[in-house]
Formats: C-alpha cells, sequence, structure tokens
C-alpha cells in the first residue's frame, strides 16, 4: 500500500518555508523591559509549515478559546500555566508564539512568566487574535479542532459506515445479532450512555473486540458522545481486518437524545480485558495496520538515542493503556495518554507542533492503532517502543501521572484558614470569599455568598467586591487558590488568606454549597461548555452536531492545513 499526501486547500495559497523570519531573539526579562519580539500573522502562519519546531499557544481563558482561534493553535491558559506549560512545551528554547485577544496583555504577562522558567525563544501575535483575522485568516470555533476535522475526513476519506438513532432502536427492538461497543472513557460512559452498550474506549477497540464477537455475523456497532471517536473507532475495526460488519453510530449519545429516545445511566458495562487467544489475534490486525500505515518501530538504545537528543527536538512519550494499567506501572517519565483519547483531542498532550512521539504499552496493539492514526493526522515522527513495559529494564512507576508544575511566585504573608475561622469572618461581614474555582464547579455549588472570579482577571475582579477587610481565596481543593494567591496580593488593598483545603474541606466539615451562577466577577468563558453542560441541551446538542459536520467545509478554505490518506 502506498499514502497520497491530502492537501485541505481549495484557493489559498501556501507561503514558502523561506519566507519564515527566524525568531530566536531571547525573550527580554520583566526586569529590564517589558517589550517583547512581535510577529505578524503571515510570518506564524510560515513559521507554522516550515519544518521547525513552533509552539503556537492561545493563552486567552479555554472559553475564549473556544469562541474563535486559529486551527493550529494549542489551548494554554495562562491561568493554568504553571500546571500544564512544562507538558505541553517540554523544551525551553522551543520556539514559542502567543496570542490573546489585541491590547488584553495576557500575553505579555505569560512571556514575562515564561521568561522565568527559562523559555528563551517567546514571540507575541502583533494584534492578537485581531491581527490574524486582519491578515485574512480563517479562525475556528470549538476545541481539539484539528481532531475533530479528521474525523470528519476520515468519514468522507473512507466511507466509514454509519446508522442513525432510529435504525439502532429498531435493531435493538428486532434483537438483532449486534454488540454495541462505546469508545468514551468510562467516566463520560457510566455517566450516561445508549441502552446495552458496553464500555470499550478508543484504543481498547481492536485490543478486546475479538474476545466480544464469538460469529464473523455478529455487527459491532461503535458510538461516542457525537461523532469522532464514533466514526475513528468503527475505521479501527475496519482498517484492523475485522471480518464482521462495523458501523458507526451517526452523532452517538447526542443523536439519540435528539431523536427522543431515553440514555442509560450508571452503566458499569466494561469490556473485559483480552484473552491469550484475544491479544494474539489483536497483534496479527495491529501489525497488519501498522504496515499499511508505516508505523515504526523502535527498540530501547533507539528510545536513548531519543531521549538523548531531546534538548534540541522535542519528545513526547505516552503510555496509551487505560488509566488504571497505566497506574498501576508504567515506564518512568512516560505520560498516560490513552489511545482513543490521544487522537480526538492530539493538543491537549502535545503543545509543539514537529515534535516527535514516542508510544508505548504492554503489547503493541494499542501503541500501534493510535500511531496509525497520529500518522494519518500529520505528524511524521511517531515511534512504537518495541517491547513496550518490559523494555527499558526498570522498576515501573506506580501512581497516577501527576503534571509537571512549574514554580509558582511565592506569596508573602498568605494565611492558611480553617473552615471554622472562615466561617465566622464571613458571618462577621469581616471576609468576602473569592472561589476561583471553574465557573462550571462554581455554578455546581459553592460556599453560600462565595464570589465567582477568573485567575487571570482577578484585578478587573476587585472593583466588583463589597467592602471588606479580608479577601479569602479558594476553589475545589484549595490547591489552585494557593497558585493564585500571589496573583491576589497584587491586586487586592486587603491581605490575602486561602481556605485549607477549599471547598472540599467545606463540604466535609458538613456545611452545604449553594448551586448558581451568582455573584459572578466575569463572563463564563474560562472553560469549555459541552452540549451536556448547557441549560437547553436540544439547542446546544443541534448546534454542535452542525458545527462538527462543517468543518470539512472551512477546512477545505484553510492554507497548509495535511491529513494523510492511505489507499
Amino acid at each position: 500500500m502506498h499514502s497520497a499526501r491530502i492537501k485541505l486547500e481549495l484557493t489559498s495559497f501556501r507561503l514558502s518555508a523561506m519566507s519564515a523570519p527566524s525568531v530566536n531573539a531571547p525573550a527580554r526579562s520583566a526586569s529590564t523591559s517589558s517589550t517583547w519580539p512581535k510577529v505578524d500573522a503571515r510570518q506564524v502562519q510560515a513559521m507554522l509549515s516550515d519544518g521547525q519546531e513552533l509552539a503556537f499557544l492561545d493563552v486567552r481563558e479555554e472559553g475564549a478559546f473556544h469562541d474563535a482561534h486559529p486551527l493550529l493553535i494549542v489551548s494554554a491558559p495562562l491561568s493554568h500555566l504553571e500546571t500544564r506549560l512544562a507538558d505541553l512545551v517540554p523544551r525551553r528554547d522551543t520556539r514559542v508564539v502567543l496570542l490573546d485577544a489585541e491590547g488584553e496583555g495576557l500575553s505579555e504577562r505569560a512571556a514575562e512568566r515564561m521568561a522565568r522558567w527559562g523559555y528563551t525563544q517567546v514571540s507575541i501575535l502583533e494584534g492578537g487574535l485581531q491581527g490574524w483575522k486582519n491578515a485574512g485568516l480563517q479562525v475556528f470555533s470549538g476545541i481539539y479542532v484539528p481532531s475533530k476535522a479528521f474525523g470528519e475526513f476520515v468519514e468522507h476519506s473512507y466511507g466509514t459506515p454509519s446508522i442513525d438513532a432510529q435504525e439502532l432502536k429498531t435493531w435493538i427492538s428486532e434483537g438483532r445479532d449486534m454488540v454495541i461497543l462505546d469508545s468514551r472513557p468510562y467516566s463520560e460512559f457510566h455517566n450516561y450512555s445508549l441502552p446495552g452498550g458496553i464500555n470499550c474506549p478508543g484504543a481498547e477497540l481492536v485490543h478486546r473486540v475479538f474476545d466480544l464477537v464469538e460469529r464473523e455475523t455478529t455487527t459491532v456497532v461503535v458510538n461516542c458522545a457525537g461523532r469522532t471517536r464514533g466514526i475513528i473507532g468503527a475505521q479501527s475495526l475496519i482498517n484492523a481486518g475485522l471480518r464482521n460488519p462495523v458501523v458507526c453510530v451517526r452523532n452517538g449519545t447526542q443523536g439519540w437524545h435528539l431523536s427522543g429516545e431515553t440514555m442509560a445511566r450508571g452503566s458499569r458495562a466494561v469490556a473485559p480485558p483480552p484473552t491469550p487467544e484475544g491479544v494474539r489475534l489483536a497483534m496479527e490486525a495491529s501489525e497488519r495496520v501498522a504496515r499499511r500505515f508505516g508505523v515504526k518501530e523502535i527498540n530501547v538504545a533507539q528510545l536513548r538515542e531519543l531521549q538523548q537528543q531531546a534538548t534540541q527536538r522535542s519528545l513526547y512519550m505516552f503510555d496509551v493503556r487505560t488509566p488504571e494499567e497505566y497506574e498501576a506501572g508504567h515506564i518512568p517519565g512516560a505520560r498516560s495518554a490513552p489511545g482513543g483519547q490521544m487522537v480526538q483531542s492530539t493538543d491537549h498532550y502535545v503543545g509543539t507542533r514537529g515534535a516527535r512521539i514516542v508510544l508505548c504499552d504492554d503489547n503493541g496493539v494499542r501503541a500501534r492503532m493510535t500511531a496509525s492514526w497520529l500518522i494519518q493526522l500529520g505528524w511524521k515522527e511517531v515511534f512504537v517502543l518495541q517491547g513496550g513495559l518490559s523494555a527499558c529494564g526498570l522498576a515501573l512507576e506506580k501512581g497516577p501521572e501527576v503534571p509537571t508544575q512549574l514554580p509558582v511566585e511565592a506569596a508573602t504573608q498568605v494565611q492558611q484558614l480553617s473552615v471554622l475561622q472562615v466561617q465566622k469572618k464571613v458571618q462577621s461581614g469581616e471576609a468576602v470569599v473569592v472561589d476561583l474555582s471553574s465557573s462550571l464547579r462554581f455554578r455546581d455549588g459553592h460556599i453560600p455568598g462565595a464570589w465567582f472570579a477568573v485567575r487571570s482577571r482577578l484585578a478587573s475582579a476587585m472593583s466588583q467586591l463589597p467592602t471588606h477587610k479580608l479577601l479569602v481565596l479558594t476553589s475545589v481543593d484549595g490547591k489552585f487558590a494557593e497558585i493564585a494567591a500571589a496573583d491576589a496580593q497584587a491586586v487586592s488593598s486587603a491581605p490575602v488568606a486561602v481556605l485549607q483545603g477549599g471547598n472540599a474541606a467545606w463540604t466535609a466539615a458538613g456545611l452545604t454549597l449553594e448551586p448558581g451562577l451568582t455573584h459572578m466577577t466575569s463572563t463564563t468563558d474560562d472553560v469549555w461548555y459541552s452540549p451536556y453542560d448547557h441549560v437547553d441541551m436540544v439547542k446546544a446538542m443541534n448546534a454542535y452536531l452542525s458545527w462538527e459536520i462543517g468543518l470539512v467545509e472551512q477546512m477545505e478554505k484553510e492554507t497548509g492545513a495535511l491529513f494523510e490518506y492511505f489507499e
């Protein structure tokens, strides 16, 4: 088999890579100047395709990012840089371009922090998002847009078969010989699923399917919440050569809900781990897929060589097994990225375009399947580690992944107050509580009378608060409040304290939280709201599905966006 490069471009022109200027000037220290190197939108567009590494980061809040952003930019909100940046952009001398809204100042604040953390090639997009638009370049709404668009590309290119909710309902009522496999993570599946569905996330499909179908006549039905993971999941089984009929559910659980059907809640049906025979068949299937899509495998010596070169070329290493397997034991230094999620939200894990990616698991099945999709997504240097967990000869680490945290600006004289102390100070009118949890978590429940604020907008929030002698910060568990304490001190005229243990400590003490979006100092564009998070879910689902389907047409107008099609 051979591949043909598909260029999703109809009328636009491609900038020559030679025209991209070098952005190698070190970012200036905040102590000497607030001026940072600037690049314009056309220069950044050229940099995205010049073959060199680039981290193009949007430092606005996630909800603002969702509303409009360039296609190949990665969300890295200023509010959460300490806990996200090091994993997104591990190499400190990577070329970095930051974007915000024109005149917002977030890029400058982010650049100052990045300089303190040792990032040396930080530049700012001139004019921010508006500068990108003024250059005649497209903006997209949504999150994980490249992966979402890729799902639509796969369906159109390979003709992935699908059925709608009504047809599935008919099949169920007829007692059709079929198995319904839900390709989402267990937490999503457990919350809501199709009746009779079995949880089998993403890369687990090929790994476990051979033990789930006794007859080749059994139809395998794959679904997700919307479209992408269902399409990729079904096509994975087809690519693997499964002889059974395979279809995906068009529009997933959203399509089921919109058709007036009731979803199952709290299901615990999970596809069991594969038997030895199931593993054998899955390995053979994944090897066929690897040959077709040109998946490269490396041994431990080659991995060590890539690791030695990691100061010149960015290297990401991911364990694509389930989170539970990762927690039970993983190679030191490998991050957890379950295969299905890795494909449908790649920019959540990798912030540097042009980087190298190494995937590992226990027997190669899930790593090969995941690699095959990353290659089709356009990633050039994707490798599977031969021998998986046993390759490195090291003792495995146990426990969940702990994000790398960069140094937090130290706050001075910030009190850690107990629940009882905060309660008394609030009741006396001495203190006001500011909750820095996401607006979604705040809506679900917050300390009675607390005010909602976004960390990056604390200066604006201060002018909206009632008169107080003490500002008390809280968050879900108090940790984020501690990180933000220095920021609050910089803009607050009153002393700052932190609720020890956050809202979790408040409820653990037997105190109640109140729901609702009350006492808001900011709009709720700090995070993305899924269709299931909206009051009018039907309207939100219809809008989301229309957006997802419409990505193909918008991608055709995009300059330089490339996926790989394999015949």
